[in-house]
């Protein structure tokens, strides 16, 4: 069983709740945008890190994490992609990928919508955290968090930081 805490464009910010929030997570995954290299160590001192760059990282973080991030995670297959769409709407690239490899799992980030929906034609949960940076037109900064267990996704919860 994992814990996973998920996040997306911080935007250079990373709110200090987030430590307390994702504190029982076995790891975090940071849908892009990452805003600095100071962003993702930080995280990384204080759990597992897997991520994706975002439209607006430098090359420090284009150098470390990938466009397109395929992983497992117990017996469910994780797609993430900073841009890409969600059911109905995906991007070409998420096309591609979805049908490729047939994930249970679909993040993005970019939208600054937080969404969790399930897509019935690819058979996979698509997770948009919304974000958690000041930067932006959303309202109300946002984390998910939730558990895989053997190939059961469950428990999954909202959580508000607070206002942008």
């Amino acid at each position: 069983m994992k814990k996973i805490g998920l996040i997306s464009d911080t935007h250079h910010y990373l709110d200090e709740a987030v430590f307390k929030h994702f504190d029982q997570c076995d790891e975090i995954w940071h849908g892009g945008d990452f805003g600095s290299i100071a962003v993702a160590e930080a995280i990384e001192r204080f759990k597992p890190l897997r991520g994706v760059f975002g439209n607006i990282d430098g090359q420090d973080i284009r150098s470390k994490f990938p466009e397109v991030l395929k992983f497992a995670c117990e017996d469910v297959k994780v797609l993430m992609i900073h841009i890409g769409g969600y059911p109905g709407r995906y991007t070409p690239l998420a096309k591609t990928e979805m049908a490729a490899s047939r994930p249970k799992i679909f993040i993005s980030g970019h939208s600054h919508i937080l969404k969790i929906m399930y897509d019935n034609k690819f058979e996979c949960l698509h997770i948009n955290p919304g974000a958690a940076g000041k930067q932006g037109w959303h309202k109300v900064r946002t984390l998910v968090r939730f558990v895989i267990d053997g190939a059961d996704i469950r428990d999954c919860e909202v959580i508000e930081l607070g206002k942008r």
